[in-house]
């Protein structure tokens, strides 16, 4: 399983849901891997710490996806295995391929040579070692994001209820389905995830509902607002490890298994 968390817009929890559905996966036995695709390294430095990003000795961590897809714009007859630069975590089963700033420099120099394909042949090699990989994407469609649902099989996408996350949506879904028609009939959006959600509040019972009547994937398991996000970013501590019990913690395993349900079928 190969699975992109992707939305273009920002700030609606694409990383800490790649996170900590990736360290539930880990959790239930799966060997679990995580591809960071963003220059600003959040889901690296949640697992890492802030080494993967703000090393002491001023050097980035390495090696990094950066490193894989420069290696591609060499003339070197033998690239480094994908496996080379994969990194373990503390947690048993999961592991990440960190991301590094590198990425905005080379985007053109990618786009321009056509290594579109790349990252859907790596990962495909990696799928031999690992059951689940999660794949994190920066908030744009870019080369990155388009080599992310290229080399998934899935594609879940984080949404806030607002009215411009609404207007976003439809422009990303159109996004994904042309994805699907041009470059990767195998892909499948699985679901849109509602986050930050309020079920108190009237407007984003509104909104959900409206979505679910305009035929949207909405996802039954949706996950709360609460500060113990913020608490498991600042420790760089999974959910599932720093609080099992916690309702958002809860909230993310029936997500997980509500994803788990629909492959099975």
């Amino acid at each position: 399983m190969r699975r992109v968390v992707f939305n273009q817009k920002g700030g609606v929890g694409k990383s800490s849901i790649a996170v900590n559905l990736a360290a539930i996966s880990a959790a239930r036995g799966y060997r679990t891997l995580v591809v960071d695709l963003d220059p600003q390294c959040n889901a690296s430095q949640y697992l890492l710490g802030d080494d993967a990003v703000f090393p002491e000795s001023g050097k980035e961590l390495e090696p990094n996806i950066g490193g894989f897809f420069a290696q591609t714009l060499s003339f070197k007859l033998i690239e480094k295995s994908p496996e080379s630069f994969v990194h373990r975590t503390n947690y048993d089963r999961l592991s990440i391929i960190p991301s590094n700033p590198e990425l905005r420099e080379i985007e053109h120099l990618l786009e321009s040579k056509h290594k579109i394909y790349k990252l859907r042949g790596a990962l495909k090699s990696l799928s031999q070692q690992y059951d689940a990989i999660y794949i994190d994407t920066p908030p744009a469609f870019n080369f990155y994001t388009l080599s992310a649902l290229i080399a998934a099989d899935s594609c879940l996408i984080p949404f806030d209820c607002d009215a411009f996350s609404r207007r976003a949506l439809y422009t990303l879904m159109e996004n994904v389905r042309e994805t699907i028609r041009d470059h990767n009939d195998e892909l499948e959006i699985e679901g849109i995830v509602v986050n930050q959600f309020q079920p108190r509040a009237n407007l984003p019972q509104q909104l959900v509902s409206e979505l679910k009547e305009e035929g949207l994937p909405i996802l039954e398991a949706m996950l709360p607002a609460s500060v113990l996000m913020r608490e498991s970013h600042e420790k760089g501590v999974p959910l599932v490890h720093l609080d099992a019990g916690h309702k958002l913690t809860q909230s993310f395993a029936a997500l997980f298994d509500e994803l788990e349900a629909r492959r099975r079928k």
